[in-house]
């Protein structure tokens, strides 16, 4: 079969990523005796610096991985929670029924650099400035700015010089949009992390104590109290129209740490997939496979249109459960079990017909009654463009943001995924001194109360983020994940039932033509839900699509090259092989 690029193979190490800079610079960490959780810190600093319209150091990244000394696969949690003051009446009080999409409002803990350093504490060999460092450079001396950057830049260029002059000051040199391709720095934000190592090396030369004064530095320092001061006196304009002040505390902060859990995990034919818990959405993926385990996969054609309606059909089903049960399970009671249980998946199974449905149907898990959100009115607006994934601002209605990914082994055994998040320069403005801006994660919250992802100060808001691993006989296997908000559960799924079942290798199940749903409400502002749709690349082919609309597929056609940004690593046979997406034009797969 013909691929885009081909599926690296080698035993040294691979790394793979949604940019290529960040690819090169895990690799070359690798190559310089660091192990795979540094070479994974510092590709996710990089990417804070070269994607940063689809991440940043105020964001979140959820960490799955497997070390050799454990035996098992870890999650670190580095997703921030609601601060103390984000309830539900004060959000009431200021006229609001939907948490805003932008701004200071929906703002979380800045989890990213906890996490990032947790992972280099615990299984890391390097100190602070070496997996620093690589972001420093790029950011005091400049990488090539991507198109997608400049032109994000240029939706927002008015309202961040209207509304968020300190966005302006660092995102519009010389007050104007940068250009594709020009050398952009962002001195400001080199000058945070150099600020960071200093206070890191002044507690001595044990690399713990040095990572431990980072983590301060950020939490309990300098940092904590430049968010405090500009939450505390800013107000800015977000989604509502109106301009509004932050809830964030420098207490907020220093009460969060970053933690480290079990998976939630599912078998599938001879494979343990394992998935961060329900407070992000990484069970949905499990939901789908307990659906389809026995739908007759393996009779059909991947690509087919009995394949992409049993799989987009089987999605609606775990979708709706998201819905009606996620949300961060230190607060709120989430079935998990009786989600993935046999019994419950064959009942809720029998609900796939022949047709396509156009309702949301969660179930009963354990006899427990689903409870719903109150959706508010949908806007008049298109579904996302294709392959845009999360929503970051609305100033025309249009302008979205993402996500990225990162995959890691090296070849003492260690396999690391990661879905790095938040912190988009087009979602809130930047922090004075910081050059960074925070998190609007919190808009994943419903400001109704009693639901399990309502607002609540502590509380992590059922985010979209799942990176993804799989066992074979117990081993690890694979590590694979995406960019996409709600997106990415059904273009992993997709890639690895091309894998299990396809029984294709790691580039012809990326470059296989894709598809997904936006049937079920958006996680993210204003919360559109376009029932029944589906999209899908024109190279499932004429016919292929054609069955679909009979069956009541809303299809509607996308480019050939346009769905998903999934990459991944396996290790099998003494051999580790590594893809990246072709799609996007940024991905990159790197290794021996």
């Amino acid at each position: 079969m013909f691929t885009t690029r081909p599926e690296l193979v080698g035993d040294y190490g691979m790394v793979a990523s949604t940019h290529w800079l960040a690819s090169a610079t895990g690799m070359s960490v690798l190559e310089r005796g660091g192990n795979a959780a540094d070479a994974a810190v510092a590709a996710g600093f990089v990417l804070q610096v070269v994607e940063p319209h689809l991440n940043g150091p105020g964001g979140e990244v959820p960490i799955l991985l497997w070390a050799p000394r454990d035996e098992r696969v870890s999650v670190v949690c580095g997703q921030g929670v609601a601060p103390a003051a984000a309830t539900g009446d004060a959000l009431a009080d200021l006229g609001l029924d939907v948490m805003p999409g932008t701004g200071l409002l929906p703002a979380v803990v800045p989890g990213s650099f906890g996490a990032w350093l947790l992972l280099l504490e615990r299984w890391g060999t390097w100190s602070v400035r070496d997996v620093l460092e690589p972001a420093i450079h790029y950011a005091e001396r400049g990488h090539p700015l991507l198109e997608r950057v400049s032109s994000a830049l240029g939706t927002v260029a008015e309202m961040f010089t209207e509304h968020w002059p300190t966005s302006a000051q660092t995102w519009l040199p010389h007050g104007s949009v940068p250009a594709a391709g020009s050398r952009f720095v962002n001195p400001v934000l080199a000058a945070t992390y150099q600020r960071i190592i200093a206070e890191a090396e002044a507690a001595g030369a044990d690399r713990e104590k040095q990572i431990r004064a980072a983590r301060d530095a950020w939490y309990r320092g300098f940092v904590a109290e430049a968010i405090d001061a500009y939450c505390a006196s800013a107000s800015v304009r977000d989604t509502s129209g109106e301009p509004h002040r932050g809830l964030m505390t420098a207490d907020d902060l220093a009460r969060w740490e970053p933690a480290v859990e079990d998976p939630v995990t599912f078998d599938y034919h001879g494979h343990t997939v394992c998935k961060t818990g329900p407070w992000g959405q990484g069970p949905v993926f499990l939901q789908q496979l307990a659906l389809l385990d026995g739908s007759g996969l393996d009779a059909m054609e991947p690509g087919s249109a009995d394949w992409v309606h049993t799989i987009i059909e089987s999605g609606k089903l775990a979708f709706a459960d998201r819905e009606a049960w996620y949300g961060d399970p230190a607060y709120t009671d989430v079935p998990v079990a009786d989600l993935l249980a046999a019994d419950y998946n064959d009942a809720r199974r029998a609900l796939i017909g022949d047709t396509a449905s156009l309702e949301l149907r969660p179930g009963a898990p354990g006899g427990r009654t689903p409870r719903l959100p109150r959706y508010p009115d949908q806007p008049a607006v298109a579904a996302p463009a294709a392959g845009t994934g999360e929503p970051t601002i609305a100033a025309d209605g249009e302008t979205r943001g993402d996500t990225c990914h990162l995959d890691v082994a090296d070849a003492d055994g260690m396999m690391i995924s990661a879905t790095p998040s938040g912190g988009w320069f087009q979602a809130s403005p930047t922090i004075p001194g910081l050059g960074f801006c925070l998190s609007t994660r919190g808009q994943m919250f419903w400001i109704e109360q009693g639901l399990p992802n309502s607002l609540r100060p502590g509380a992590r808001p059922r985010t979209t983020l799942t990176p993804s691993f799989a066992l074979r006989d117990g081993r690890p296997w694979m590590a694979f994940g995406t960019p996409g908000g709600d997106f990415q559960d059904q273009w992993s799924l997709h890639f690895f039932l091309n894998v299990v079942h396809g029984r294709m290798n790691l580039q012809e199940a990326i470059d296989a033509p894709a598809f997904h749903s936006t049937h079920m409400p958006s996680s993210f502002y204003p919360r559109d839900s376009h029932p029944g749709e589906l999209y899908a690349e024109s190279r499932l082919g004429a016919d292929v699509l054609a069955d679909l609309r009979r069956r009541g597929h809303r299809v509607a056609t996308q480019d050939p090259w346009s769905l998903g940004r999934i990459s991944a690593i396996t290790r099998e046979n003494g051999w580790l092989r590594a893809a990246a997406n072709p799609r996007g034009m940024q991905g990159y797969a790197v290794g021996r």
